[in-house]
């Protein structure tokens, strides 16, 4: 649901987080009394259990780097990590139990049981609920060798010990009961099919299965979808008993809280969980992984075919455990071979004009897991001659320099630090690194990184890269197997039995997100070329410092027919300046331990930066060359095309892409070359063909300056010295051409249906919509976005994911959409879902139900009371959070507002009265008026009739 918290590149961290099997895309959700479900009942009573003592107190085990571990009398391992500077907290729970324990007809089900999970428990039933009724972000994923919950809240006593409770409830009370599991399992059916449309995935679970003939990790973590389909319940069951226990699970709490209130308030609600008596007639032992996997005597390869435009090509290697000490330098060496620009996987291929982008990743896992290397190919592209090329490197990289070296770690160090900075993301990552053996493997493999040299790469690569232990996955024979040897796992607990850490991050001031405090923080100034500035200085942990810079520039007729041109030149922007080449520009912002994103759309360009306080300026300044003084190399823009071309092609062929264009087509139908027009696949892919760098140098000279632009900073910093700073580098660059803001119309449009195939699909996708006359200031806004809310925006309890996921496991996704502007009276209301092609007609019914019973029935008081508690909660911990906040600050400098009018707003929503909502819903959506697009393979999956 979450990334999954790797500490390295972004890149990699998506590449796992797509790998994760969850049980919604991450998802913001006071507490009610909780009350028994009637009728509702637990899983069946556990084998015998050891009676807990009547007063239980933890044990205080170590303490590193600010995170102090206790220990209850019942096996839980609980981890404490206080960071007064953020006002949320976060509750994680990991059990020690994955799809590598899975057993014959089971595969999928730790991943199915987290779903179910997700359905109530003796003194939570109504799970769902709670968690929008506290403005909950929450997650629970599964991977190869654990299972995650977790929810972040705002820092109050009442949700924390919701949250506490919420999670010693549901580890032996969860109802985990027959009629849930009839609509759950479709519901994970269905997430399952969504990731057959990924070639990625696929390619990787291929993989995946060829390299491990019988070890678990050869198991896919979304399963097999008959085991799926088919598992009993009272297997589920004892699945649930034996591995949701205290002796097998570690508990997080992090972020603002009182250390030592929270500690009694964990011995309260986990020390009275008995520890369970573990027995052989019981059938509740765990016992230690046995299987091994045998020395592989030969290179593997596996074909896929599926319908696409796109190549895939991916290698693995078995490697030790994360836990192993060879695992710091692995991790290097990936990073060595698949980095973009610097890897020599890209040099040789992308560089090479043989692929169209490469990556390279290693497997954090308990047991002896996977080096990986991928290349994406456009279809016209030789596959073969990728093949040797990538094997031929991998077979001959034995030295490596200090250079390559020292550049990954650099940037591994720095995201690192960076990570440290945020205890929510930390409390989460700790996940990871306790499936891997213990928790403080995440210092422990840092140090180990920071003493990695070339030699260890030299040496890994030898015992590791070799062609015997490769899988791309046919069977070849030879005559004089040469085979790698792969260490078990070490004795963890030997290797951190003492480890102390570090020095503890700096804290942070304990801030206050109100509107009203925000407002009384911020300064806003101008430059006199124009150029907004909008400060807000306070402590941070780690002395973090966030930034946002938008240039606006053109008109609605200077950009007629530039948007392709536009989007590219903002795209090379961090490819290199006329100093500095786009591996230098790299390197430092990675010595300078920042990360930052450049992007931009027609007419805008958006800069996001994070780093530290002592770098702030430098990074400024690295910055404003990009911007002002940028490269412009040729062959830099010929593989950025190349890149996107790869994608588009791939992305021609998905109901979800192919449905979104359709939609956005007939909602805002504009003229070919209008800013707002929407490319079809095909004619973006012919614009950018026709790309040239004189028309992107062109377009920068033309377009670019800071006489519109906004810079916003939030964090640790002196307003002074940012203030001059801004001023030296932006304050004399103007704008060559005038910017008026490109301004949206209401377009009233027929309602209409639409259907397109996508043959060979597992998955299908539908999206409707209908235009709105209205703006966020008008009277009604509150009332329809707590309408919106209710319908479908109110995580796994809204009224649609109640009806097609919860009830009737139709879809793994749905959600209803309000975009409203702040200065046209323009909005659009969306619902999206997505579903086996086979339900298409028990989908669209179910949506149409939804949104007339809105209409003729309206909500009940119950719901809108909940729906405030729940939403304004999320906006209030959406400020809290410094990224989110930088934004916001620039959004409302634009439209001529202070935070005013977030308190407004909210007291405007706090204030609603059941007939305001209702009547709002009435007035602007009308299912009548929706104009409705699917797409799907309906031709080979026969839609299944709705019940009446």
């Amino acid at each position: 649901m979450s990334a999954t918290p790797r500490l390295r590149r972004l890149g990699r961290a998506a590449i796992l987080a797509s790998l994760l099997c969850v049980t919604t895309t991450e998802l913001t959700a006071q507490a009610k009394p909780a009350k028994t479900a009637k009728g509702a009942k637990a899983a069946p009573k556990a084998a015998p259990q050891t009676p807990a003592p009547a007063a239980v107190k933890a044990t205080k085990v170590t303490t590193v780097e600010g995170i102090t571990e206790y220990s209850l009398p019942n096996g839980l391992r609980v981890l404490l990590f206080p960071d007064q500077s953020k006002p949320t907290v976060t509750v994680n729970i990991t059990y020690l139990v994955g799809s590598r324990l899975e057993g014959y007809g089971e595969a999928g089900m730790a991943h199915l049981l987290e779903h179910m999970a997700f359905k109530g428990s003796t003194n939570h039933p109504k799970t769902a609920q709670e968690l929008t009724d506290h403005g909950a972000r929450f997650n629970g994923t599964t991977f190869y060798d654990r299972t995650n919950y977790y929810e972040t809240t705002p820092s109050t006593d009442v949700n924390l010990d919701w949250a506490l409770d919420l999670e010693a409830d549901r580890m032996v009370n969860g109802f985990i009961a027959k009629k849930d599991l009839e609509s759950e399992f479709s519901v994970v059916r269905n997430e399952f099919e969504m990731g057959e449309n990924s070639p990625f995935r696929v390619t990787f679970e291929h993989l995946m299965s060829a390299a491990y003939r019988f070890h678990g990790y050869g198991r896919s973590t979304i399963g097999n979808k008959a085991d799926i389909e088919n598992v009993p319940i009272d297997r589920l069951q004892v699945f649930y008993r034996k591995y949701y226990q205290p002796d097998n699970a570690v508990l997080v709490v992090a972020g603002k809280f009182d250390p030592e209130k929270t500690l009694a308030l964990v011995e309260k609600k986990f020390g009275k969980i008995p520890r369970p008596t573990r027995t052989l007639e019981a059938g509740n032992l765990m016992n230690t992984t046995y299987t091994i996997e045998p020395v592989q005597d030969g290179e593997r390869f596996v074909t896929v075919q599926r319908v696409g435009d796109t190549q895939m090509l991916m290698v693995g290697y078995h490697m030790p455990a994360a836990a192993h000490p060879d695992y710091a330098a692995l991790d290097v060496l990936s990073d060595v071979l698949g980095a973009s620009p610097s890897g020599r996987l890209y040099k040789a291929l992308v560089d090479g004009k043989k692929a169209a982008s490469v990556g390279g990743f290693v497997l954090p896992a308990r047991e002896p897991g996977m080096l990986f290397g991928f290349a994406e190919l456009r279809k016209d592209q030789s596959l073969d001659s990728a093949r040797a090329t990538m094997a031929a490197l991998l077979d001959t990289s034995r030295t490596y320099t200090i250079e390559e070296v020292e550049r990954v770690k650099t940037e591994a160090l720095k995201n690192f630090d960076l990570h440290l900075n945020n205890s929510e993301q930390v409390a989460i990552s700790l996940t990871e690194f306790a499936a891997a053996g213990d928790w403080r493997l995440m210092f422990l493999n840092r140090d180990r990184l920071r003493k990695v040299t070339p030699a260890d790469l030299q040496r890994v690569s030898a015992a590791y890269l070799k062609p015997s232990n490769r899988t791309v996955v046919e069977f070849i024979p030879t005559a004089a197997p040469d085979r790698a040897e792969i260490p078990q796992t070490p004795n963890v607990m030997g290797m951190v039995a003492d480890y102390k850490g570090g020095a503890v991050v700096q804290a942070g001031e304990a801030f206050d997100a109100s509107p009203k405090n925000i407002d009384s923080r911020t300064t806003h100034s101008a430059l006199p070329n124009g150029m907004q500035v909008t400060l807000l200085p306070k402590q941070t942990r780690g002395n973090r410092v966030v930034a946002q810079i938008v240039l606006r520039h053109g008109t609605e007729a200077s950009l007629n027919g530039k948007s392709t041109v536009a989007e590219f030149t903002a795209s090379m922007l961090s490819r290199g300046t006329t100093a500095l080449t786009r591996q230098q520009v790299k390197d430092s912002l990675d010595k300078l331990k920042a990360q930052v994103t450049i992007g931009g759309a027609t007419n805008n360009v958006l800069v996001r930066i994070e780093t530290v306080k002592d770098n702030f300026l430098p990074v400024l300044d690295l910055i404003a060359q990009e911007l002002r003084t940028p490269r412009f190399d040729a062959a830099e823009l010929e593989k950025l095309k190349q890149e996107n071309l790869a994608q588009i092609e791939q992305a021609k062929t998905e109901p979800q892409v192919i449905g979104s264009i359709a939609l956005q087509r007939k909602l805002q139908p504009r003229p070919k070359g209008h800013v707002l027009y929407v490319n079809s696949p095909e004619e973006a892919i012919a614009e950018i063909n026709e790309l040239s760098l004189d028309q992107v140098k062109a377009f920068h000279r033309d377009f670019y300056g800071a006489s519109n632009a906004d810079i916003a900073v939030v964090g640790d910093f002196d307003p002074a010295q940012v203030s001059a700073a801004v001023s030296r580098l932006f304050g004399d660059w103007k704008s060559a051409q005038p910017f008026a803001r490109i301004v949206r119309t209401y377009i009233p449009v027929d309602s209409s249906s639409q259907s397109i195939e996508t043959p060979d699909k597992a998955n299908a996708a539908f999206f409707a919509g209908e235009n709105l006359a209205l703006r966020d200031d008008d009277p009604d806004y509150p009332a329809l976005v707590l309408g919106n809310f209710i319908i479908g925006g109110g995580a796994l309890n809204s009224r649609l994911v109640t009806r097609l996921r919860q009830k009737e496991g139709i879809s793994y996704f749905v959600t209803a959409q309000l975009q409203v502007q702040s200065l046209d009276r323009s909005g659009t209301f969306l619902t999206v879902a997505i579903y086996a092609p086979q339900n298409v007609d028990r989908l669209l019914t179910g949506v149409r139900e939804e949104l007339d019973k809105v209409r003729t029935e309206g909500f009940t008081k119950e719901e809108i009371d909940a729906a405030k508690t729940g939403y304004l909660q999320a906006r209030s911990q959406g400020r809290a959070n410094d990224n989110e906040l930088v934004g916001t600050l620039v959004a409302r400098r634009f439209a001529g507002r202070t935070m005013v009018y977030d308190a407004d707003f909210e007291s405007k929503v706090q204030a609603l009265t059941l007939d305001q909502v209702n009547a709002a819903v009435k007035k602007y959506l009308d299912p009548a008026k929706l104009v409705m697009v699917r797409a799907g393979d309906f031709a080979k999956h026969p839609p299944v009739k709705a019940t009446p």
